[in-house]
């Protein structure tokens, strides 16, 4: 079949929807690829809660899909609503790529007795609210700036000094093959420093009653790691939370046992707890664990 996949036009953007279109071709479809701006690429200037509405890097996409302007949006999960709009729903999921977030430092200011490198008056850029927490929670003297623009973009104004470190999901660095050689970089423990539900893994969006897209969509689906997610946004959905909502929340299934770690708080200007769950059922798991983060609250 013919699939016209919606893609923003970042560097990594483009790098998992030709990594999807591969993937259809490799299973005798025709597939190209369509390049949509969103709001959250239009504006740079602003940081994400200054931005009215919610969506900021999926809506323009998802419109496209209604229309019928495209067939097939590839998102970073962790960036769609946890409720797909009426007349949309997630055909697949991708393999998860490394879950964590990276600490990116200029190797000019890295301090190697402190904790992470780091100064306590270090200078660390994110634009995210969970990250902003949970840096609070391990190293309440920071100082903080809000960081915007692709990875690319970010890691240049690194290297120009704007900040002295930077915050990054890993899974964008290692699919983008960064050459980071001139910075220090520390991988932060997903039991220590929470990611966000579902970072790393991309989701496939199409339209509800496209069945044969459905279909074709089953061959590079991951079961596995739909399960895990499912618990993670979960929380985020019965928290009634969106991507800026500062929850970190991380699960995977071994042995037997579900495990789940979670950083919440409830505004980027309070410190994020860190909380850990196991079960040997996933159903009701993420109720269970929302019940424990509000009460503590």
């Amino acid at each position: 079949m013919n699939i016209t996949i919606g893609s923003r036009g970042s560097d990594l953007a483009l790098w998992q929807a030709h990594f999807v279109k591969r993937q259809l071709e490799e299973q005798g479809h025709s597939v190209s690829i369509e390049i949509i701006v969103t709001k959250g690429d239009r504006i740079q200037d602003l940081s994400f809660d200054k931005i009215e509405g919610k969506g900021f890097f999926t809506k323009e996409i998802e419109d496209a899909l209604l229309n019928g302007k495209i067939d097939l949006a590839v998102h970073s999960h962790k960036d769609l609503e946890t409720t797909s709009p009426e007349g949309l729903t997630i055909g697949a999921v991708s393999y998860r790529e490394n879950p964590t977030d990276s600490l990116i430092i200029r190797k000019d200011v890295a301090d190697s007795s402190s904790k992470f490198k780091l100064s306590e008056t270090a200078v660390v850029g994110t634009s995210s609210a969970r990250r902003q927490t949970q840096l609070k929670r391990l190293m309440p003297q920071l100082e903080i700036k809000d960081l915007r623009g692709n990875v690319p973009t970010r890691i240049q104004k690194l290297r120009d000094g704007q900040y002295d470190a930077i915050v990054l999901a890993t899974a964008g660095l290692k699919r983008l093959e960064m050459d980071l050689s001139e910075f220090e970089w520390i991988e932060l423990e997903p039991n220590d420093f929470v990611p966000a539900p579902a970072q790393g893994v991309l989701g496939l969006q199409i339209r509800s009653n496209d069945t044969e897209l459905a279909e074709a969509l089953k061959a590079i689906h991951h079961q596995d790691v739909a399960n895990c997610i499912e618990v993670e946004r979960s929380i985020l959905r019965l928290l009634d939370g969106g991507c800026q909502l500062p929850l970190g929340a991380y699960c995977y299934f071994k042995d037997d046992q579900w495990t789940v770690y979670t950083a919440f708080a409830p505004s980027k200007n309070d410190i994020a707890e860190l909380s850990f769950y196991q079960s040997n059922s996933s159903d009701q798991l993420a109720e269970e664990i929302v019940a424990h983060l509000t009460h503590a609250k």
